[in-house]
């Protein structure tokens, strides 16, 4: 699969069969496909129809019995815990053989659900790879999110089984995740059979018995477990990610596709060969962790860092080139918030000139827009290319990037560069019909969507084609606006719904007027992204009280803020709302957040035709002043 970046590319689109199955020769089958992509029931393709494998034995065993068994599989690095502990491909693989065996003694079987709800510690990867062992469906809910937001995971996936830990570990305090477990148990209708419990040593969970397990008993008595050959169809994991209405819709990802997928992309958009580190610093509880702390760097034989720290306070702003320098990391995978820190606490550099960065080759952001600046001082201290690419939870790889394991192209800031192969991509008007190069309208992908993408919603096929499919027939609706200009290169504005990125967390605003709306005191409200230095984006919250409420407007703030940082948690950043007469509408009653964004972020606006009183615009931008918006 070699050529030019143009020559790769036409051959994805014109022939997907030939160059997939192409690819595919790379992945290790117990059944070969009966066909490449079954394309028989519009819109739900299936790659890799009839083919068995196994993505554990992919990860771990292939490796081992290619002769990588004493290769670091795994960098366990924690400043907050001052811990480094590295597994190598055959230490790995025993412990995650283990693990599956505990997982099965307690009834976990092909198919079964397992909520994973952990720290960034290494026993995370081991419960994901122990499920991927079994064909058991893993659904690993990120640490920080709050216990009713676990209690409707738990209701959607039903687990058979959950793994969590007795807290994890912030700069400066400890988090416990027992008690946040235990009362989404509670709220839940859905009860797990048992909850695998590891007791960290700075926090000591109490048990339930019957139904709670203690990790390391447990392990000190498994019986390994094999690995369990799947379809490539059957799925492999569901990821949770937000949803307009406040319900979050569960991203399905197959077997068979998603290893051959993301092999592919380890050589061909990262340039990265077997043996090398790799280092992707984000969390195992969303897409990037899935794809590039656990699976894609195991699948190509690197060794991969999992990281329990930030980017700044874990001591300092040198810490990532600490990491860099100490494990040899060759390439960086990051969102743009992380350099933001970095660079407001050290704007010169200094702490990197500390290390020896002299491994290191490439830097890649996603998980929100690069902005410009951000991009050039990353690219001036560190003296390598600095490439943004553009992907989500749903695409599980990227959509846009330079591909440096293909042909290094031209970089221009603010650009994601090129679409991937596999990717068709096209910018289209509410008609549906292409735009000219360089007008901005809705970014699309031509179906069929690549292998390693989603092929449906959990439990929710009608979902899954209303949400994505339906809006413009034959494509993939990102809900991202942007254009292409004249060379072909894609860029990415904005969203098009009311999804916002905080700090490379997509967050629904609609999750959060829910919780708002709750409050005794509202009577109806509205949440905005505005734009953040730091974060990228910012919700702010808009409080219209009900008629005959005698209190004071900063009680009703604080309450407000608390419920949402209790209801949806930390991870969501919201701190700032403000009480207001009326909201901004549509004779229809639409609000008009696109318009009150503006007003915030200091930007021109034109009050929109169907607006039921132009007045209020100015009612908005005195609120906004008052809270250090709008200046």
């Amino acid at each position: 699969m070699t050529g030019s970046y143009h020559e790769v590319f036409e051959r994805s689109i014109s022939d997907p069969e030939g160059f997939w199955g192409e690819a595919a020769e790379a992945v290790h089958w117990y059944k070969k496909w009966d066909k490449v992509l079954d394309d028989s029931n519009k819109p739900f393709y299936r790659w890799f129809v009839g083919a068995e494998c196994n993505t554990c034995y992919n990860a771990l065993d292939l490796h081992v019995e290619n002769g990588r068994g004493d290769q670091p599989a795994l960098i366990y690095d924690s400043p907050v815990t001052d811990t480094i502990k590295t597994f190598t491909y055959a230490e790995l693989r025993d412990e995650v053989a283990k693990f599956a065996g505990v997982l099965a003694a307690h009834g976990v079987g092909k198919g079964d659900r397992v909520v994973i709800y952990m720290p960034m510690v290494p026993q995370a990867a081991v419960a994901m790879l122990a499920c991927a062992r079994l064909g058991a469906v893993h659904s690993v809910v990120f640490g920080g999110f709050a216990a009713n937001e676990l209690a409707v995971r738990i209701d959607d996936a039903r687990p058979k089984a959950i793994v969590s830990a007795s807290c994890g570990i912030e700069p400066g305090r400890i988090v416990a995740y027992k008690p946040l477990l235990d009362e989404a148990i509670d709220l839940a209708t859905h009860k797990p059979d048992h909850c695998v419990i590891l007791q960290r040593p700075m926090e000591q969970a109490s048990m339930i018995d019957g139904r709670d397990v203690d990790w390391k008993e447990a392990m000190d008595t498994a019986e390994p477990h094999d690995c369990v050959p799947v379809k490539a169809t059957d799925p492999l994991y569901i990821l949770y990610t937000s949803g307009t209405t406040g319900q979050p819709k569960g991203v399905v990802r197959d077997n068979g596709g998603h290893i051959v997928a993301l092999k592919w992309t380890m050589k061909n958009i990262y340039g990265v060969e077997p043996g090398e580190v790799y280092w992707a610093a984000s969390d195992v509880g969303w897409v990037v962790g899935h794809s590039y702390i656990v699976y894609a760097p195991l699948f190509n034989g690197n060794t991969s860092v999992l990281f329990e720290g930030k980017p700044v306070g874990t001591p300092d702003a040198g810490v990532f080139w600490r990491v860099i320098s100490q494990h040899k990391v060759s390439t960086m995978f990051t969102a743009p918030t992380a350099f933001r820190a970095i660079k407001k606490d050290d704007p010169e550099g200094e702490l990197m000139h500390k290390y020896d960065l002299s491994d290191f080759r490439t830097l890649f952001l996603a998980g929100e827009r690069s902005d410009p600046d951000t991009l050039e001082w990353a690219e001036k201290q560190l003296g390598v290319p600095v490439i943004d690419h553009w992907w989500q939870t749903e695409t599980g790889w990227a959509i846009c990037a330079n591909c440096i394991g293909i042909e290094p192209l031209t970089v221009k800031h603010g650009s994601p560069t090129v679409p991937v192969p596999g990717w068709d991509v096209r910018v289209v008007d509410e008609g549906c019909n292409e735009v000219k190069a360089g007008d901005i309208g809705a970014l699309v992908v031509r179906l069929p969507l690549p292998p390693g993408t989603f092929p449906t919603l959990w439990n929710a096929d009608e979902r899954f084609v209303e949400a994505y499919l339906e809006e413009f027939p034959g494509y993939y609706k990102t809900a991202d606006a942007g254009y292409i200009d004249e060379d072909g290169y894609v860029y990415v504005m904005s969203r098009t719904d009311d999804i916002i990125n905080v700090a490379g967390h997509r967050l629904s605003t609609g999750a959060m007027e829910e919780v708002l709306a709750a409050h005794p005191d509202v009577a109806e409200c509205a949440v905005i992204g505005v734009h953040d230095a730091m974060k990228g984006q910012l919700p702010v919250g808009f409080l219209v009280l009900k008629s005959g409420v005698d209190r004071d407007d900063a009680d009703i703030v604080r309450e407000a803020v608390q419920m949402v940082r209790e209801q949806i948690g930390p991870v969501a950043a919201f701190k700032t709302a403000t009480v207001v007469n009326r909201l901004p509408k549509t004779r229809s009653g639409k609000v008009l957040r696109g318009t009150m964004r503006s007003i915030a972020d200091s930007e021109e606006y034109k009050a929109p035709a169907t607006i039921d009183d132009p007045a209020i615009l100015g009612e908005i931008e005195d609120a906004l002043r008052g809270i250090g918006y709008a200046q």
